[in-house]
């Protein structure tokens, strides 16, 4: 089982390189309260698939916006993490439905969390942020999206 998800794994990553390479990379800007802050949009399976993986570290000011096509109850792991960060699930509405805070790197049997109510983005963030910004399940985020 083990080798299976490792030779799984490596396909993925493969892939993951060959399409960042052909796929600009898009920002936007997250206004949350007082709080602003830049995020790579993570839009397509490959870019939402590779997330944050392998970076070792996030500035601050900086994020990451995962757009689904449709509300669910969309699940995250730390699989190949190295720092931890906030989990944000954001319903269509743009408020927040749950909120994972610290969630810890791993590199196998990793648990998947998963949000109370169903979200159509997920904003990943350095750990911490929402205590320090007062950011709540309720509060409501402000972003634009281009094509």
């Amino acid at each position: 089982m083990k080798f299976e998800i490792i030779i799984l794994s490596g396909i993925v990553i493969v892939l993951l390189i060959i399409y960042f390479k052909r796929s600009p990379t898009k920002y936007t800007t997250v206004r949350i309260g007082n709080s602003e802050i830049r995020v790579e949009i993570a839009d397509t399976f490959i870019k939402r698939t590779k997330g944050l993986m392998f970076k070792k570290s996030l500035p601050e000011d900086e994020g990451m916006l995962f757009v689904f096509d449709e509300e669910g109850y969309h699940g995250f792991w730390m699989m190949n993490m190295s720092f931890p960060i906030d989990i944000i699930w954001i319903n269509n509405e743009k408020k927040v439905v749950d909120i994972v805070k610290n969630a810890q790197p791993c590199k196998f049997s990793c648990p998947s969390y998963k949000p109370k109510e169903k979200a159509m983005y997920v904003l990943e963030v350095n750990a911490n942020f929402t205590e320090e910004h007062g950011i709540r399940i309720g509060s409501y985020i402000e972003f634009e999206l281009k094509s």
